[in-house]
């Protein structure tokens, strides 16, 4: 292992002397060695600074760390998650009801459909108008309340699929409110009828903090009105949460009450009843559907070789930048509007899984891990931070993402379908070109010298990843490429993915400092700088209180 370790360090420095335009000129059969595909994906990562010679060091690495071992850990069901000794199983999630691939968690799977009926009786009796408020009307908004993996996920599948139309229509609308400084939720008020909004409280401990004080703001709005708390409760909330007693004992009613499990981690569990917001936009045959695209993609995970596994190439890249060439940033780029909200939904899924120092025996890495994931629709960001990308003295690794195929059924009866499908040839191209130039830089550039200020460098990485068409299943599929790419990295890494301690240390301190912005005496607990804010806020909200 050593041995490997040392010979990509070695691989490295050969990399940073050297062009990725090289690479391409050593060798014409660069692009059939770094290309990969499987079923509806296609990916290039020929513009990768990064040398066959190195790509099966990567390779040898992969085998050597017994890669193959933990991947079937994590599917048998194992305790990966070691330092809250429990297993990872929201591949369980997307299984279908006929378990004979998963024979090891039939009985977990048979949980899982279960409650996946039950949020159909809920999806329903919403979208068929039978739920009804405090004084009889039909609901017709629906607010999901929640924060980090109970929003993001299901607010990037219901923005991405919203080309496929809401069978619903405007008769229900759907809106998210994660934001703990009220700003979301006074605003959705002062528009809102209370008579027909409906709450869903998606929280897996169920005493989210930034959740619960935009709960405790709804259910005082509603009781204003309602005149009942009782009333407000029984008919205007369902519970999302891996807490049964704590939703009995907040007053969620059973038959509102949707279950899922200690071992499903918020950034994995749009999979589960946290999906509802989805299931009641698009029905519950689109949610199976996004749930067919994750588990095909489980299988390919599980059945593919290294070399042609599609989440292990992506993971391998990563590895390779983030931790030989110490490319600290990685931006993910797609050019379909529909995607514009997967950057946000991969920050948190690989920083806040891979973004550790310790490894699983507890001693500190001995790599860099993950880098920065950040990012904006491409069409966007080439007028906005390309700048950097293009002539900065940063390196950063881009990930381009687009669809092939749209509007090839026809447009919409308004629109000319070829100016829309003009639009989409443009945005491919536009993607096509961003990534030849910071690669080769101004390829078309003449030979006598140019102006320094309008030269492009070259040799930023990239990775191209096409997509054949943008469906539920296909976007499934998607989310859990990512998913495993994730989980690779870290058995690459050799740490933790499925615990965030220093999420739940900063959640703890928070509620320390509130305390502390109420008690002047409890600030001494605090260092000198937050002493000094914390006193701030109180000063001048005293000033407020007497100008009243």
């Amino acid at each position: 292992m050593e041995k490997i370790i040392e010979a990509l360090k070695e691989e490295a420095i050969l990399a940073r002397k050297r062009s990725i335009k090289s690479l391409f000129n050593s060798g014409a059969d660069r692009i059939d060695l770094f290309t990969a595909e499987h079923g509806s994906f296609k990916i290039d990562y020929s513009k990768q600074n990064i040398s066959s010679q190195g790509w099966s060091l990567l390779l040898d690495y992969y085998y050597k760390s017994k890669i193959d071992h933990k991947i079937h850990a994590l599917f048998s069901g194992k305790p990966v998650n070691v330092t809250e000794n429990r297993p990872a199983l929201h591949f369980a999630l997307r299984a279908p009801k006929d378990v004979r691939s998963l024979p090891k968690h039939s009985s977990i799977v048979a949980d899982v459909h279960d409650e996946l009926e039950a949020m159909a009786l809920i999806v329903r009796k919403i979208r068929k108008r039978k739920w009804r408020g405090y004084s009889g009307k039909a609901i017709t908004n629906i607010v999901s309340l929640g924060v980090g993996g109970s929003e993001l996920g299901p607010l990037l599948v219901c923005d991405a699929l919203q080309e496929i139309g809401s069978s619903i229509g405007d008769s229900i609308k759907l809106h998210f409110v994660s934001s703990m400084d009220g700003t979301q939720i006074s605003q959705l008020l002062e528009v809102l009828d209370p008579e027909r909004t409906l709450f869903i409280i998606s929280s897996k401990s169920f005493t989210t903090v930034d959740t619960f004080y935009n709960v405790n703001t709804a259910l005082k709005w509603l009781t204003s009105y309602s005149g009942s708390i009782e009333l407000a409760k029984n008919h205007h909330f369902i519970g999302v949460s891996a807490s049964q007693e704590k939703m009995e004992a907040w007053g969620i009613r059973k038959e509102n009450q949707l279950i899922f499990w200690n071992w499903v981690g918020g950034r994995f569990s749009l999979w589960s009843t946290i999906g509802l917001p989805i299931a009641i936009k698009y029905g519950m045959d689109v949610f199976y559907e996004l749930l067919e695209g994750g588990y095909e993609m489980d299988f390919h995970f599980k059945n593919s070789t290294p070399e042609s596994c599609l989440p292990t190439v992506l993971a391998l890249i990563s590895f390779w930048n983030s931790s030989f060439l110490e490319i600290s940033a990685n931006a993910v780029l797609p050019y379909d509007g529909r995607l514009k909200l997967l950057p946000n939904y991969l920050s948190q899924l690989e920083m806040e899984s891979n973004g550790k120092a310790v490894s699983v025996n507890g001693t500190e890495v001995r790599f860099k891990t993950s880098p920065i994931i950040w990012g904006e629709l491409g069409p966007n960001a080439q007028h906005a931070f390309y700048q950097l990308l293009h002539q900065g003295t940063q390196d950063v690794s881009c990930d381009f993402i687009s669809t092939v195929k749209r509007y090839h059924n026809g447009a919409r009866p308004d629109v000319e379908a070829d100016f829309l499908y003009q639009q989409q040839s443009l945005s491919l191209a536009n993607c096509f070109a961003q990534s030849s130039v910071l690669a080769f830089g101004d390829i078309f550039a003449e030979k006598e010298e140019i102006n320094p200020h309008k030269r492009y460098r070259g040799n930023q990485p990239s990775t191209t990843l096409l997509i054949e068409e943008l469906t539920p299943r296909i976007l499934g599929s998607l989310i859990a490429l990512y998913e495993h790419k994730t989980y690779v990295l870290s058995c690459l890494w050799d740490i933790n993915p499925f615990d965030q301690w220093g999420v739940e240390l900063g959640k703890s301190i928070s509620e320390e400092a509130l305390r502390a912005i109420h008690e002047p005496n409890y600030r001494n607990k605090f260092d000198d700088s937050t002493k000094w804010l914390l006193t701030q806020v109180s000063d001048w909200s005293s000033k407020d209180d007497t100008n009243k």
